[in-house]
């Protein structure tokens, strides 16, 4: 009768060929984690220093927090505040700007930093459990120094993959210690803080299926998984849910007409991965022995591959979900190199590391700033109970002004699928998401906004290319001037007598 993996290793065994554990002790003196969290700690730290030096990094930050500020005031997910994200991510932001205030996001840069080092810690102890200590060093380093080696504003900002990275971690490190229950719920918390962290699953199921666990470990599994999306689809209405995350988004996952575009995309963000972490790569390439236990590792990189690709969007963070298996495959390899190989190696790693560092604290405002003045502009033409529409990308004026939007779609994507993932390809009011247009005509009808401000910018989403906004603005709006290319538009009078 199949027995089930046990719970936790009295003492952990390297597979064979791993180095003695005086190396280890050499490495780190005093104790292994005694010497190696505050080592992952401060770097921790260090890389993610540049996400507090501005206020926000990209439209997904300016999104969770406009959405986080309209579910303080009273709104409701999926129907009053809408997105196409899992529940968990707004919550946070919810409960951070209950906890602090929502005039700046430093709480939530906090808990990224605390993100990163969760996983890194992770990622160590099940290095170490597997191969020895300076494996799990050098899992845990690795993974820190190449969470930064991609475009700043797709590494620095405080959204999804951050979160869901620690979970897909965590749901592997229990798999590993036969813990099936602890490794759903991990899998589940994954899954509803961005969709593609539910591809983790693919990896347990082969850990479960090679520790022999049987039918027993396999409902535990699959049960704790479910629980929480059940409890989720419970609170939130099962078809809200189900619509906004899922079923939903047919043409924004289309690559119709936009495959060049797509695959330009992808070639250019997997260089800059690869770049990011090429002394590692090179390093772990040369290691002359291979240890072995690490076939659930490929099929986790497999699967983080595949969820990288889902949607054909291949913007830079979605590339973060590939830190946490390329971190563990390097420490496999690496920990076979000759300790000044090694060295040069982590030195060469830190000096690219510490370029993109560099980068992330000389990037230009650009956009931000665009978006800063156009905020100012709202204020000074606006009361703060006055409600505003931004015909645009960029919700993240919505907070920086510190007005409430006129509906509950933040960004003009739902009503016309543009996302600068596509290169404008099918954008129109008929790909809109279905029943956007009549409720959102309905939104406008019963609340007119105060300020209408068309921040398209010659963008296939224009006005001018949006019949029903069109005709709306012409017949109640008038045209009261331009910010940076950004068009404004005031209710307009009626006529003396």
């Amino acid at each position: 009768m199949p027995t089930s993996r046990p719970s936790a290793a009295p003492t952990p065994v390297p597979a064979r060929g791993a180095p003695p554990q005086r190396a280890a002790a050499r490495l780190l003196p005093g104790g292994f984690w005694g010497r190696l969290l505050p080592v992952l700690a401060l770097l921790a730290l260090v890389t993610r220093a540049p996400s507090f030096a501005r206020p926000l990094w990209n439209p997904d930050e300016g999104f969770l927090a406009t959405q986080a500020r309209q579910l303080e005031a009273g709104g409701v997910l999926y129907e009053t505040v809408v997105d196409r994200k899992p529940p968990l991510l707004p919550w946070l932001y919810e409960g951070a700007f209950a906890v602090f205030g929502d005039g700046s996001l430093w709480p939530l840069r906090a808990a990224a930093v605390a993100a990163v080092l969760t996983g890194a810690v992770l990622l160590a102890s099940l290095a170490r459990r597997r191969w020895g200590d300076r494996a799990g060093v050098l899992a845990g380093v690795c993974y820190v120094l190449v969470s930064v080696g991609l475009v700043p504003e797709d590494t620095q900002a405080a959204t999804f993959e951050v979160f869901m990275l620690p979970w897909t971690v965590l749901a592997m490190w229990c798999a590993d210690r036969g813990r099936w229950a602890g490794a759903g719920l991990a899998v589940a918390a994954a899954a509803l803080t961005k969709q593609t962290g539910g591809a983790v699953l693919l990896p347990v199921l082969w850990l479960l299926w090679q520790s022999r666990g049987g039918g027993r470990a396999a409902v535990r599994l699959l049960g704790a998984a479910a629980l929480p999306v059940a409890a989720a689809a419970l609170a939130l209405g099962p078809g809200r849910l189900l619509f906004w995350t899922v079923t939903g988004s047919g043409d924004y996952a289309s690559v119709d007409g936009a495959a060049a575009h797509a695959a330009l995309r992808a070639a250019a963000n997997s260089a800059l991965l690869v770049g990011g972490c090429l002394p590692v790569v090179l390093a772990a390439r040369y290691a002359r022995r291979r240890p072995g236990g690490a076939a659930d590792v490929w099929v986790w990189l497999a699967a983080s591959t595949a969820a990288v690709t889902v949607g054909f969007q291949f913007f830079g963070h979605y590339f973060l979900q590939l830190t946490p298996a390329l971190a563990l495959l390097a420490a496999s390899a690496l920990q076979h190199l000759r300790r000044q190989a090694l060295s040069a190696a982590l030195v060469v790693q830190g000096l690219v590391t510490a370029a993109f560092l560099l980068w992330a604290m000389l990037a230009p405002y650009g956009e931000l700033a665009h978006q800063q003045r156009l905020a100012a502009e709202i204020r000074s033409r606006t009361v703060p109970s006055e409600r505003v529409l931004l015909w645009g990308m960029h919700p993240e004026t919505y907070w920086l002004a510190d007005r409430a939007p006129a509906s509950r779609y933040l960004t003009a994507g739902f009503l016309t699928n543009f996302s600068g993932g596509r290169g404008g390809v099918r954008v129109g009011e008929r790909y809109a998401m279905d029943g956007a247009w009549p409720y959102f005509e309905g939104e406008l009808r019963r609340d007119p906004p105060a300020l209408v401000v068309d921040d398209s910018r010659g963008k296939p989403y224009a006005v001018r290319h949006t019949p029903t906004l069109r005709e709306f603005l012409g017949r109640h709006y008038e045209r009261a001037g331009t910010v940076g290319g950004a068009v404004l538009y005031v209710r307009a009078q009626p006529p003396a007598g």
